[in-house]
């Protein structure tokens, strides 16, 4: 599910923890998801290290050789379902630059070249082969999670779905800052020009006022502009449509405007009182408050597009994501494709996952995201998530000794 920029939504809500979005009645309605109560864990304690400094990459935050691959608790149908998605992460792993500066896409060869030979009840024994893991700076995590939402919505307008949900903007400009100056090397911005000036593209509030009329295609009317609001946020979902049947959309794109929490902003104005900090809360608080609930909105000045997709969700690789299997992380301190071992303080967050996504809040040393799916049980899960405890990126076997040898000639620092 590529997001591009989209985050967590739990973190998005200012970290509220818990509750799911309620649906109103009418076209839009739906059964309540489940509340699921967590199981606790005790996650494993990191070794003593520092924090990653401000500006590193992986590469430069400091490592620690982990704990043997062997000694951690993961299951062969845990091991065998992480495999399937590592396969498909294999060439993008291998051609890929890596952000995080810690692999060259060499450095993957080998293990790829095994995953395509191992046979039932062997996928374990191919991580423990193949990897080592790598403790990034603290090593302490923080894991919320998203899931694929379903909302009301029509192909066409029609009486109970007036919210129009657009397509990318025929006069919306993305810049690439690398080719105007080196320094700005991995820079982009969005915006539209304006005469002969470049400016900002319009902000949410100028599209729910009709900007866009004549500006961009509208691939489907939603039946409630608070559910399209959190569908935004997740960056991608589904339509039902009023005969029962499911339109996929996926983000398109974004105007590039800075993202704004609601969350954060209604519990400093006190909006929110004991047990309404919820995003079950937060939602009701946005409907039994309908003006004031769309101002707030507004000043999220984010706005995305989607596109009709006809495949399951992406993530960022532009590879399909896995229901329990597929996490988002920060590419600056993950390599996109590479397995990562979180243990948690919670069971459900706790295990192997696959980085393959990304999220504009997912961003730091030991971020993570999780992908739960579709569904009520999803939503449950994922509106929930907030989990913290202990990281370790699995690298294949000799990265560490690598960096380290790097270092010493003045390379990255390591510490093995």
């Amino acid at each position: 599910m590529h997001r591009g920029g989209i985050v967590a939504l739990a973190l998005l809500l200012s970290a509220c923890s818990g509750g799911v979005v309620p649906r109103p009645a009418g076209p839009s309605a739906t059964v309540t998801a489940p509340v699921i109560k967590p199981v606790a864990a005790t996650p494993i304690t990191p070794a003593p290290a520092a924090s990653a400094p401000a500006g590193a990459i992986a590469a430069t935050a400091g490592l620690l050789a982990g704990p043997p691959l062997a000694s951690l608790s993961i299951g062969e149908a845990q091991a065998a379902r992480a495999l399937a998605a590592f396969r498909t992460s294999c060439a993008t792993l291998q051609r890929r630059t890596d952000a995080s500066g810690l692999t060259r896409g060499a450095d993957w060869q080998r293990a790829c070249s095994a995953a395509t030979g191992v046979g039932a009840g062997g996928a374990r024994g191919f991580f423990t082969q193949w990897f080592e893991t790598v403790q990034v700076g603290d090593g302490k995590a923080f894991a919320t999670g998203y899931y694929e939402p379903e909302i009301a919505g029509s192909r066409d307008r029609r009486r109970g779905y007036g919210v129009p949900i657009y397509g990318r903007p025929t006069d919306l400009v993305d810049v690439d800052l690398s080719q105007f100056s080196a320094d700005l090397k991995g820079k982009r911005i969005r915006g539209r020009v304006d005469g002969s000036n470049f400016v900002p593209y319009f902000d949410r509030t100028a599209i729910e006022q009709g900007a866009l009329a004549q500006r961009a295609p509208v691939i489907a009317w939603a039946a409630d502009p608070v559910a399209l609001f959190f569908l935004q946020i997740q960056g991608s979902g589904r339509l039902k449509l009023p005969d029962g049947s499911i339109m996929r959309i996926g983000y398109e794109s974004q105007n590039g405007r800075d993202y704004t929490g609601i969350g954060a902003l209604m519990k400093q104005r006190g909006l929110l009182g004991p047990g309404q900090t919820s995003m079950q809360g937060i939602v009701a608080w946005l409907r039994s408050h309908p003006e004031e609930g769309a101002a707030i909105m507004r000043e999220n000045k984010s706005y995305v597009f989607f596109r009709e997709q006809q495949t399951p969700p992406l993530g960022a690789l532009g590879l399909p994501v896995t229901a329990g299997v597929s996490v988002a992380a920060d590419p600056k301190f993950v390599p996109l494709g590479a397995p990562a071992f979180l243990s948690m303080d919670r069971t459900d967050a706790t295990g192997l996952w696959i980085a393959q996504d990304t999220g504009g809040a997912i961003r730091g040393s030991n971020r993570f995201d999780t992908f739960w799916g579709a569904g009520a049980d999803a939503e449950a899960r994922a509106g929930g998530m907030s989990a913290r405890g202990t990281a370790f990126l699995l690298l294949p076997i000799g990265t560490l000794a690598r960096l380290a040898a790097e270092r010493a000639s003045g390379g990255a620092p390591v510490n093995p």
